[in-house]
């Protein structure tokens, strides 16, 4: 069977032997059932991941290979109980001579598919046309000001929703558009707090998680976790202004704390506000539309999400333009020394 080199993940299928290069997003030990080693693995690229296994029989990995490197990776593609995977062979971490095989970081970085330029250009304009206290507007466009540049890079979970770079302002310009409809339908909202909830919800992230590609969790990240870090940050913020007014301060921190909505889903208190709860309801909604998107550009049909808990229709036509991404295969490519 011919070798398919530099395919994006996206378009590997069932039976195929592939070459290329990937990100190695994960790195685990573990044993069978019948106590053999083997590594659990997880290949990324712009295009998508897929899991990967390298058994205790297979001398494949390099031992300088470590997760969150680029890695040059041989290997055949199976369906294992409706999930591809691919049990590698062979890899090694990518050095900068396989430029002139393929190798391209920028194709191997899952990415957002909108401009980050123009979402970032999106939000300021919002955040300074739509906020109508002049103090709250100050905080905003500071706080933007400040964090731009990591907001523009990181982002918004390891791996649920918007799990890429600029995947954390994608999120907040889709959070921040809708809450402007919703105050639209629901006038008696108050929309500045609801807009400044938006803006600093998932702000600790820029604390709990690394920037792309290592997009793993930071010590503070686990001991303290996102919601609060973006509480604190929030204060910090809100200290800097002069005669910022403590009862939106207060209100605006009500909406970061409570905005995952039930108290097992980590909020340390559930909604008590009706900003909050529209808060809590625009984060979950632009969450999981996330997933099922993300999801429908490399399947379709009935699949099931784990991170849903359950099975999901799917488009049947998978987004071709996403699958075709990345360096083609053909007698073109030149051979990769594994």
């Amino acid at each position: 069977m011919p070798v398919k080199r530099n395919l994006p993940i996206a378009a590997w299928s069932d039976g195929d032997a592939v070459q290329g290069f990937v990100l190695l997003s994960r790195k685990e030990r573990r044993q069978d059932r019948n106590g053999n080693a083997f590594l659990d693995l997880e290949l990324t690229d712009a295009s998508g991941s897929i899991a990967g296994k390298v058994w205790s029989d297979s001398p494949a990995l390099d031992s300088d290979v470590e997760a969150h490197q680029f890695i040059a990776v041989h290997g055949q593609v199976k369906d294992y109980r409706g999930q591809l995977q691919v049990s590698v062979q062979k890899c090694r971490r990518a050095v900068d001579a396989d430029r002139e095989h393929g190798f391209d970081e920028a194709l191997l970085v899952p990415t957002t598919q909108e401009d980050i330029g123009e979402l970032y250009e999106r939000l300021e304009t919002l955040l300074r046309e739509r906020l109508s206290q002049p103090l709250l507007r100050r905080l905003a466009l500071e706080t933007l000001d400040s964090h731009g540049s990591a907001l523009r890079e990181h982002p918004a979970a390891k791996s649920i929703h918007h799990a890429y770079r600029g995947g954390l302002l994608e999120h907040v310009v889709s959070m921040a558009e809708l809450a402007l409809a919703v105050g639209d339908r629901y006038p008696d909202l108050d929309r500045d707090v609801l807009l400044l909830g938006v803006l600093f919800h998932d702000l600790g992230k820029l604390l709990e998680l690394g920037a792309m590609p290592a997009n793993d969790y930071t010590r503070q990240g686990r001991l303290v976790g996102h919601i609060v870090l973006g509480r604190d940050l929030l204060r910090e913020r809100c200290a800097a202004i002069d005669g910022f007014p403590e009862d939106v301060r207060l209100h605006v921190e009500h909406l970061v704390l409570s905005h995952h909505g039930e108290l097992e889903f980590g909020s340390p208190v559930m909604p008590m506000t009706a900003e909050a709860f529209a808060l809590a309801f625009i984060d979950n909604l632009d969450s999981k539309l996330a997933q099922l998107r993300q999801a429908a550009r490399t399947n379709g049909g009935l699949q099931y999400m784990r991170a849903l808990g359950r099975f999901v229709l799917l488009p049947e036509s998978p987004d071709e333009e996403l699958a075709g991404a990345g360096p083609s295969s053909g007698p073109e490519q030149t051979r990769l020394d594994l």
